[in-house]
């Protein structure tokens, strides 16, 4: 098997995006001692900055598992022993002395992790609770009532349309930097949320009402169409608004623009309370653009690939002329790590790259080749001179 493939199946585990077929290959794949030298090589590069790694104690966890063997209930983390004994393996990673102890349950890296709500995908209720959510689970997600609104299925939120409710109640869900996730809203309307993004939106619509959410960040919609209750996504003062359609918006508070870039339907662009103004609104068409400069106040809009703006989807990274004091942000996002830059000069450069499997440091060597730099990596800090 090719080495990038061998690199996507590694980080898909980090990740917790590992299938079973996944976890079934690096099970057998790391008996051979050069592939665990290689793993450990691999994620001390690139994935030890992510997380707090911690030793492991090897016996405590055997006797953990035989608890939930013998004892057959839930368990921290809500497991079922279905779903303990659903995969074959676990890979932990011991830094220091750099072995990995394989064990015949699976759980993800947060029974040997510590993991702060900072570095972990989180759900806010309508009464303040906050759960933590992990994307190998599969659980019912409920309301401080107790009442199941919706179902986890691994890196998905999946909610119910059950009830006429008169009053709205939201859910705000928030990824983290080197995280993705995705939302099925009770209209059916499909949301991918890309890493540091938050996504605020009513556990269910009220008839007769506009289907309004709350984006910072960055989330590919699939809209529900529903002509009689208009889907809107509210990105502080802007708004967009869609019948059903699928598009891209991208909207950080450390950038200077806020962008929707179309790739099926139409979508309307529109300043708060400006809805009817057609001059200040813009009506999208396919594989458009509209970018709001946030200083400027003003909407450019332009023809484009949209492959380029919706590629993260895939988990990668594509740069078309970009300045590298934009390129830096994206990669803090991708990758859970703070970049500082000390080349000024590097800054006003623009790149073309495209990024897939790559790691970090792999990245970095490849800017290195068209424009020499000498950088340092220190736990999650990487320091370019």
């Amino acid at each position: 098997m090719k080495k990038k493939k061998i690199q996507r199946k590694i980080v898909n585990y980090l990740t917790s995006q590992a299938s079973s077929a996944d976890l079934k290959f690096l099970q057998k794949w790391l008996k051979n001692p050069k592939n665990i030298e290689f793993f450990n090589k691999f994620v001390k590069i690139n994935f030890a900055i992510d997380y707090n790694m911690k030793t492991y104690d090897s016996k405590k966890t055997k006797e953990e598992l035989l608890r939930i063997i013998h004892n057959d209930k839930k368990i921290r983390y809500k497991h079922t022993i279905n779903s303990v004994l659903k995969y074959a393996a676990i890979f932990v990673i011991v830094l220091g002395i750099g072995a990995i102890v394989k064990l015949t349950f699976v759980s993800e890296l947060k029974n040997n992790i510590e993991i702060s709500k900072n570095d972990a995908i989180t759900l806010e209720l309508e009464n303040g609770e906050i759960e933590v959510i992990y994307p190998d689970l599969d659980k019912k997600i409920r309301d401080g009532q107790g009442r199941v609104i919706g179902n986890q299925k691994k890196s998905q939120l999946t909610y119910i349309s059950n009830t006429n409710p008169s009053k709205l109640a939201y859910n705000t869900l928030k990824v983290p930097y080197g995280k993705r996730f995705d939302i099925i809203l009770s209209d059916g309307t499909h949301v991918y949320l890309n890493a540091g993004s938050s996504l605020k939106y009513p556990v269910e619509f009220i008839k007769g009402k506009e289907r309004t959410v709350f984006l910072n960040g960055e989330a590919y919609f699939d809209v529900f169409s529903d002509k009689s209750h208009p889907f809107i996504v509210n990105v502080n003062d802007m708004h967009v608004q869609a019948l059903g359609t699928e598009f891209n918006i991208s909207s950080y508070p450390e950038d200077f623009v806020f962008n929707t870039v179309l790739v099926e339907g139409s979508v309307k662009i529109f300043k708060e309370n400006e809805v009817d103004d057609v001059q200040s609104s813009v009506i999208l068409e396919p594989s458009y653009k509209a970018e709001w400069n946030k200083e400027e106040k003003i909407i450019f809009v332009e023809k484009v690939d949209t492959k380029i703006y919706t590629s993260w989807l895939d988990g990668k990274l594509v740069f078309r002329n970009t300045q590298f004091k934009n390129i830096i942000k994206k990669l803090e996002r991708h990758y859970n790590v703070s970049i500082i830059n000390k080349n000024t000069e590097l800054n006003k450069q623009y790149f073309d790259a495209t990024f897939d499997v790559e790691t970090i440091e792999q990245v970095l060597n490849s800017f290195n080749k068209s424009y020499k730099i000498q950088y340092t990596i220190k736990n999650n800090q990487i320091i370019i001179n």
